[in-house]
């Protein structure tokens, strides 16, 4: 097993940005679960090979509770919340990484990481429990401010190399 770079342990902003990268992560694996889950329960499958060996074609079909996971795309079987999570988390482990080598301040830093989890976390929350608008929609919007601030100083850090 080779041993982690020591620079790479000794960068704060790097470790704060890998611990709240894994709880995202984790995050997703549990919505996939969840929605597996909902799957079964419901016997609301969206493969036809599924349905059969869980009872038969007639469970080939939708549910209220599945499409609350699902999201009619070419990926049937992944939830709007997961879909959701991929189309926001994966911009933020890009530009996570990239600002954690600007040397920013490991506070504001880790400012940054942790308002973008929550806010994933509470969407989510939000998304699956059915909560009141406008609760999804603020969860979302404060989750994207920690990354357009990333983005931009990302931006400034690099316009000298244009």
């Amino acid at each position: 097993r080779a041993a982690p770079s020591p620079e790479m342990m000794e960068n704060t902003v790097f470790m704060s940005f890998t611990f709240y990268s894994t709880i995202l992560i984790l995050k997703m694996y549990v919505v996939a679960i969840i929605t597996g889950q909902v799957r079964l329960r419901k016997k609301a499958f969206a493969n036809p090979e599924d349905a059969l060996r869980n009872g038969g074609l007639q469970y080939y079909r939708d549910d209220p509770d599945v499409e609350r996971c699902r999201r009619r795309s070419n990926l049937l079987s992944l939830s709007r919340a997961h879909r959701n999570d991929m189309e926001n988390i994966f911009p933020f482990l890009f530009l996570g990484a990239i600002y954690s080598l600007l040397d920013p301040s490991p506070a504001v830093a880790r400012i940054h990481f942790f308002i973008f989890c929550v806010g994933r976390i509470v969407h989510t929350i939000a998304y699956l429990l059915r909560l009141k608008a406008p609760t999804r929609s603020v969860a979302y919007g404060v989750a994207q401010l920690p990354c357009f601030s990333m983005a931009l100083q990302i931006l400034l850090a690099t316009t000298p190399y244009w």
